[in-house]
């Protein structure tokens, strides 16, 4: 079991707390690991006839609730009119020991997964993914940076800096979350060292390009200053009621419930993307997905950036294809976490780092936390 919520799985949870009165909750595909593989009907891919070979039915694993119904809109209906293929959810949570014991067991029963580079670097080097096809994946459709061996970006997330303005009254620096004399309170942060080491750097002065390799022992050393003033998350859920109850004058947490608590406090909490950390969701592919290539079509499809927009307006998830920027409603703009504008304001996650240090990183962060 992952010892913190993924941001992945965080969306299920907003997904399924902001469903409006009467929306009936869609579940998919309840005993989905017991089908086998059902060819859809026949197909074109990208409007070329496929003849008379029938497509691989594809099954994307996330995290459920109403996500579900979000995906299906942005990424699921397109995928069926553009290839005539069939796609299909299951909600039931993609963590990575599932997907180790489906690999190991050699029963595969997904074929793109909603995960993170938690997953990449974890599941990659073991070889229990499949590498991304980037001769049908586009890696002009992605922003550069989040193209990678094991995965690719899917959309796009941040971790920011909320305040209290009952207690903070002018737009705190990461310095002052450090400065309990200037800004008197609790802070709070999240029980994983991902983003953390990065914020606390930027606060102890490290430019936001220079943040790797990461000095880990300097992070630690700045967090240990304040640790017996700060509060831990482990739920995106969590992170919300803290600030939304007082309990800390500041908080890092995902961009997604930062803005949420805006709405909902009518600005009694603010919160800012600069000095920010922009992470990437990834599409990954377990080794042995029993649709073979056609997940890589699958993937290509969902860059088209209609659906990347549509995942924004439903769930708070930034486009991952730079070229939806430009259409991108004004009313969505400001909470777009990868626009030119609000990247320009970030930290950029290195996934090489995490793949060699990120785990034991992680450990040792609990250990100083929790010491």
């Amino acid at each position: 079991m992952d010892p913190t919520q993924s941001f992945g799985a965080d969306l299920a949870d907003i997904a399924e707390a902001e469903r409006r009165p009467g929306l009936s909750r869609r579940q998919w595909l309840a005993s989905l690991a017991a089908l086998g593989i059902a060819p859809s009907a026949l197909a074109t891919i990208g409007g070329s006839p496929a003849g008379a070979q029938a497509l691989k039915e594809v099954v994307l694993a996330n995290f459920g609730g109403d996500a579900v119904k979000a995906f299906t809109e942005a990424f699921v209906v397109p995928y069926e009119k553009r290839t005539g293929g069939k796609m299909v959810i299951d909600g039931s949570g993609p963590s990575n020991g599932k997907v180790k014991a489906m690999v190991e067991a050699r029963n595969v029963t997904w074929d793109i997964i909603d995960s993170g580079l938690a997953g990449t670097g974890e599941l990659g080097p073991l070889g229990l993914l499949e590498e991304i096809d980037y001769n049908i994946v586009e890696k002009s459709k992605v922003v550069p940076d989040f193209a990678y061996k094991y995965g690719v970006v899917n959309y796009m997330f941040s971790t920011v800096m909320a305040w209290d303005t009952a207690r903070v009254k002018q737009k705190p620096t990461l310095a002052d979350f450090f400065d309990l004399k200037k800004y008197p309170g609790k802070r709070m942060m999240r029980k994983n060292s991902q983003a953390m080491c990065e914020l606390a750097l930027m606060a102890d002065g490290v430019p936001k390009d220079k943040l790797y390799p990461l000095d880990v022992a300097r992070a630690f050393k700045k967090i240990a200053t304040i640790k017996n003033e700060v509060l831990y998350w482990n739920s995106g859920a969590e992170s919300q009621s803290l600030l939304r109850d007082g309990e800390v004058a500041m908080g890092w947490l995902w961009h997604t419930r930062a803005n949420i608590l805006k709405r909902d406090t009518k600005g009694r909490v603010d919160w800012t993307f600069e000095g920010g950390l922009l992470q990437p969701g990834l599409w990954v592919v377990p080794k042995g997905n029993p649709a073979g290539k056609q997940a890589m079509v699958a993937i290509a499809s969902m860059q088209a950036p209609e659906g990347q927009i549509s995942l924004l307006r439903a769930m708070g998830n930034g486009p991952a294809n730079p070229a939806a920027e430009p259409t991108v409603p004004a009313d969505l703009k400001e909470v777009d976490p990868g626009s030119a504008a609000n990247s320009a304001l970030q930290a950029k996650i290195d996934a090489a780092w995490y793949e060699k240090l990120g785990a034991k990183t992680n450990q040792d962060f609990l250990d100083l936390i929790s010491s």
